[in-house]
């Protein structure tokens, strides 16, 4: 009887059917039953999708957030996060430029509020960004650091059977007089001394090793990964633990570092003001140098230097310098040089000749050649309370249309004009109001605009009456050379000093202290440290194994073959595969002619990849 194929029978053989076994199959096959006609509704491609359910949901969501992908996303994120903080000013860092800020853009300034763009590094969006990637990165870390881990204690593989298809394949006779086992045995010390890890193996009875080395790229960037989640914890630990103040000093000024002589305070969540070390700080001097020779960048900063000195609890004294950009470490806090400007300083005597007000005020910087505005409140002495608006010009020019301004930032032609106010400043009633603005809504303007009495307009040494008899002011002259104060009438017939001279440092400057304290700065250097580290070790370390194995040729001569196998690019691989191959077997010698016969594993090899004895 014919014997009949599986092609020949109809349906499917039943799975108990041992008879009739088809050669072409495995005996341990089994058909497939016929799929299920679909249900009504189904897609009809008779694909069942399992239902992943809550838990499913939770370890699939873990799985994305976990990758390396979504890591890298969200660090991306958490620097765009970051622009808002450096485009508008942040109540952390500079409270005065958020009240101005609200004061410049009344409508605008209370959205950005309302999305937290003054309080960016502490907002939720940015702390749920940050929250996240920290999340990230250490379902990242833990699982790639346990199979690292494994990675190092396993064994290189087993030399693979035919060599002549990997990178750099290569050939060499056994050297004259070393056997197979003794040339492996050499090769083995050689690739010990270049760092590899290596294993023997004996395969079809010719001796062979394995070798691989390169596992310190994955250690760098495992290193890399580690040490940026402990930025992020130092950075959290640092704000929750540091804290940040600011404080304007004037020159021959002192600060204390106690919470009460900060203009503003901001601690961090955990930060007790009991930990403040309270040394003085004092300001000798400002130096400020300008550009002189270029006329495109003429008045251009080219340095700040304000020279400063430290006493501690116990009265010893340091001096110190602090620039832009080059802080003074001083009693575990950092001071940074935030700006700088000038303060007048002014004298208001009242009618009797009694002082009643003499100190120099910070004026605020409104542009590059220093044009200022500040406020004078003269509190008590006078009958009524009086109020100041000064500008200040550090080199006045009257332009065209007869309004002055500042042409260059240093002391050239100092000019202060004041317009006086009198009434109630507000004090009195508890409001707390900035000693840098002045609401003059309730107050009676005495001169300037919209009077019959001009502005009062004083140089450096100079001294006139206010309105209605009221009292002087002075504009003090702070020089060490400093002439006598000069008359100047109340009609200001003329105001130019009668004497001349120059005005270097006829008015006093102030500079913009921020007080910096971070406990975890220390670690957050170690960690960069270790990021740059990690990130050079994964950038530049190669991952290599490489193969040394005697292979027997049919008619019975033994070889020495060489190849080796790269994870990632590694265009160096083939040039150390023959280097190798020449130090432990010796060069290739120069072929006789052209035409070298093709060696017997790569004609045997179907494999288009073959290549040639070299």
């Amino acid at each position: 009887m014919a014997s009949t194929s599986s092609s020949d029978r109809k349906g499917p053989r039943p799975a108990h059917d041992t008879h009739g076994v088809d050669p072409l199959r495995p005996a341990d096959h089994f058909d497939s039953p016929e799929p299920k006609a679909p249900a009504p509704g189904d897609r009809g491609d008779g694909i069942a999708q399992p239902k992943l359910g809550f838990v499913g949901w939770l370890r699939f969501g873990w799985r994305q957030l976990t990758s390396m992908r979504t890591a890298i996303l969200l660090l991306l994120l958490l620097a765009i996060a970051a622009v808002p903080g450096s485009l508008v000013p942040q109540r952390s860092s500079d409270p005065n430029g958020v009240t101005q800020y609200f004061t410049d853009n009344p409508d605008l300034a209370p959205v950005l509020d309302r999305f937290q763009m003054f309080d960016v590094y502490t907002s939720a969006w940015f702390s749920a960004v940050y929250l996240l990637l920290f999340v990230s990165l250490i379902g990242c870390i833990i699982p790639r650091t346990k199979h690292h881990f494994e990675a190092l204690r396993a064994r290189p593989p087993r030399t693979p059977a035919r060599l002549n298809r990997l990178a750099g394949y290569t050939e060499r006779a056994l050297p004259d007089g070393v056997d197979a086992e003794t040339a492996v045995a050499e090769a083995s010390k050689l690739l010990k001394q270049q760092g590899y890890r290596v294993e023997p193996y004996e395969l079809r009875g010719d001796p062979s090793v394995s070798a691989e080395r390169g596992y310190l790229r994955e250690t760098g960037n495992l290193v890399f990964h580690t040490a940026m989640l402990g930025v992020l914890v130092a950075v959290g630990v640092g704000g929750g633990f540091g804290f940040a103040g600011q404080r304007v000093v004037v020159e021959g000024q002192s600060f204390v570092n106690t919470l009460a002589a900060f203009d503003s305070f901001n601690p961090g969540r955990f930060f007790s003001d009991a930990e403040l070390d309270p040394y003085k700080l004092s300001l000798g001097e400002l130096d400020a140098v300008y550009e002189t020779e270029n006329q495109d960048a003429l008045g251009q900063p080219v340095d700040f230097t304000a020279h400063v000195t430290v006493t501690d609890r116990d009265g010893t004294l340091e001096e110190g310098a602090v620039k832009v950009n080059d802080p003074l470490r001083t009693h575990g806090t950092d001071v940074y040089l935030l700006g700088n400007g000038y303060a007048p300083h002014v004298v208001v005597r009242d009618p009797s000749g009694e002082v009643v007000f003499d100190d120099a005020v910070p004026f605020l910087p409104q542009d590059a050649n220093l044009f200022s505005i500040g406020v004078i409140k003269v509190t008590d002495g006078l009958d009524e309370q009086l109020g100041m608006i000064g500008l200040f010009y550090p080199t006045q020019e009257t332009m065209d249309n007869g309004a002055s301004a500042s042409t260059y930032p240093d002391l050239v032609y100092p000019v202060l004009s004041l317009t006086v106010y009198e009434g109630d400043l507000g004090i009195d009633a508890g409001k707390p109001t900035s000693v840098y603005t002045l609401d003059p809504s309730d107050m009676t303007q005495l001169n300037g605009r919209n009077t019959d009495v001009a502005s009062i307009e004083l140089m450096p040494g100079q001294v006139t009456e206010l309105p209605g008899g009221r009292g002087t002011v002075e504009f003090v002259d702070d020089s060490t050379d400093a002439a006598p104060a000069v008359e100047v009438a109340a009609d200001r017939a003329d105001a130019a000093p009668t004497d001349d001279r120059s005005f270097d440092q006829s008015v006093k400057r102030f500079a913009s202290f921020d007080i910096h304290h971070d406990p975890t700065q220390g670690w957050v250097l170690v960690f960069a440290i270790l990021i740059l580290g990690g990130l050079l070790l994964s950038l530049f370390v190669p991952r290599r194994r490489m193969w040394v194995k005697v292979a027997t040729r049919r008619d019975g001569t033994r070889v020495l073959e060489f190849a080796g196998l790269a994870r990632g690019e590694d265009p160096n691989l083939e040039q150390a595969v023959a280097a190798f191959a020449d130090r432990l077997a010796g060069p290739v010698p120069e072929a006789a002619d052209d035409a070298a016969p093709v060696p017997a594993a790569a004609a045997e090899s179907p494999d288009d990849t073959a290549k040639p004895t070299t």
